[in-house]
């Protein structure tokens, strides 16, 4: 990357105080832009899901590594636990999604607690053969009473295609019959389901897998307790990288953690550790055995940090900084936090970035953690916080005794709780993947570069002013 006028402005950028300019370009289509990250995670997409108990769960994480990118689990979260989630994830199609099933003698009311889980917003109904026997949708609950068996309401009409059905095929199917979703069945039984947009984006999207073709997820350790132990035993798992997470990532106990972490991962697979903001801070990681450095202290929606204690820096200015050192050593960095829109991830990636943690951006999905509420209007929303804040250092330390708890439940650097809503047009975090990878395609076509390496080489980036950057926003009424 280099600033349009070869130097730098000699002050610190966010991602809002720059912007690119197009180069002379040969890639004709945004499709033939490669995003695989060239960090050797094994991901095809550079985003990273990032380890926010409100966010990371099982159903996030398939459905990212179903399109390419990878979740990192909590370090909160009990080791058999986070094993069991690493046997599910791995368990899943790689293509079909995951169903949602329930019997013919469940209720409506069961069903609509259940079905704002997935994106596909179905219900498939099963027998004791696990046969489907009929699809219910929120609409059929429309003029029955939420006692009402599924049997009565359920649509039996159903259109389901084999295991192995090309993807187009598929597509031109639901697309003919204006259907959404349909089951994918193996033999009689049901495998999982499928729908019109999904069959789409898998002709695009290609799926991050491990060498036995099962889909890709991390997993966050601290830096307290027996790290070693924890590591060993999530690589035994089958998790595909570890990263080693604090807020405070250049200091001594998160240095020797990490060397415990990579003496047990060397060779295994590949470690993340963070968070830093300085060329010195990201050398030292990489001294301990650090093969991607997570950047950013206090940009996060859900981060108090720098209105707090002051400590931070902008975040364009820290990833380039840092991915200058990583470079010059080989390595790679992950900018963690401050992405709200897709220039942004792009911003990010040019600055030399291998892959853009996102984490409160998700957090307003069908997918994340969290359980679907409704608020007063009838929006849906779900709720999301910190993992400094007292709620998250409360479940971090819940082993603590009581009074060690309460201290350090005061020092919190985070948002305890917030409403995140889910967007109508993009409820699911599939299509705010859509969005992004749509822009980070675009901004690669205008760079002239057809895949992210070339991307970083060639982006051109000046500085603006905060009225440069309101200019570029779109106004969606009129303004007269």
């Amino acid at each position: 990357m280099k600033f349009l006028g070869e130097r730098s402005p000699g002050y610190e950028l966010t991602y809002n105080d720059v912007f690119m300019v197009p180069n002379r370009s040969d890639v004709s289509s945004r499709l033939d832009v490669d995003l695989t990250p060239p960090d050797g995670t094994g991901t095809t997409i550079p985003i990273v899901v990032a380890n926010m108990t409100a966010v990371a769960g099982r159903r996030m994480a398939e459905t990212i590594a179903r399109r390419g990118g990878i979740a990192v689990l909590p370090q909160d979260i009990p080791l058999e636990v986070v094993e069991a989630n690493l046997a599910y994830v791995k368990s899943r199609h790689p293509i079909y999604e995951t169903p949602i099933t329930l019997k013919p003698s469940d209720t409506i009311q069961h069903a609509l607690n259940l079905i704002h889980k997935r994106a596909h917003n179905a219900v498939v109904i099963i027998n004791d053969a696990e046969e489907p026997v009929g699809i219910f949708t929120e609409q059929d609950a429309a003029g029955y009473d939420r006692f009402t068996q599924l049997h009565r309401v359920m649509s039996t009409e159903l259109v389901t295609f084999e295991e192995a059905t090309a993807l187009e095929i598929i597509f031109e199917r639901l697309s003919g019959r204006r259907l959404t979703t349909a089951p994918v069945l193996h033999g009689k039984r049901l495998l999982g389901v499928v729908t019109r947009k999904g069959a789409l984006r898998s002709t695009i999207y290609r799926p991050a897998l491990d060498r036995s073709g099962r889909l890709m997820l991390a997993v966050a350790i601290g830096v307290n307790g027996d790290v070693k132990g924890k590591a060993a035993a999530l690589i035994r798992a089958g998790v595909d990288l570890l990263v080693v997470d604090t807020a405070h990532g250049h200091q001594l106990k998160a240095l020797k953690a990490l060397e415990a972490v990579c003496t047990e991962a060397q060779g295994k697979i590949p470690v993340m550790a963070g968070n830093v903001v300085t060329r010195e801070g990201t050398r030292d990681l990489i001294s301990a055995g650090a093969d991607i450095i997570k950047v950013g202290v206090g940009p996060g929606a859900m981060c108090t940090t720098r209105m707090m204690t002051g400590v931070g820096r902008p975040q364009f200015s820290a990833v380039l900084d840092c991915t200058q050192e990583a470079v010059r050593l080989s390595k790679h960095v992950c900018a963690d936090g401050g992405v709200r829109y897709p220039r942004d991830v792009a911003l990010a990636l040019a600055a030399g970035a291998s892959s853009v943690m996102i984490g409160s951006w998700f957090a307003g999905t069908y997918e994340s953690a969290g359980d679907v509420m409704r608020d007063s209007n009838g929006k849906l929303y779900k709720e999301s916080f910190g993992m400094a804040s007292s709620r998250a250092v409360r479940d971090r330390t819940r082993g603590e005794q009581l009074l060690d708890r309460a201290r350090k439940e005061l020092f919190e650097e985070g948002i305890s709780s917030s409403r995140m809503y889910l967007e109508p047009e993009r409820p699911g975090v599939e299509d705010i993947v859509d969005q992004i990878v749509a822009g980070l395609r675009s901004a690669c076509t205008y760079a002239g570069a057809k895949n992210l390496t070339q991307f970083h080489e060639r982006a051109v980036v000046g500085v603006q002013s905060s009225a440069g950057y309101e200019e570029g926003r779109p106004v969606p009424a009129s303004w007269a």
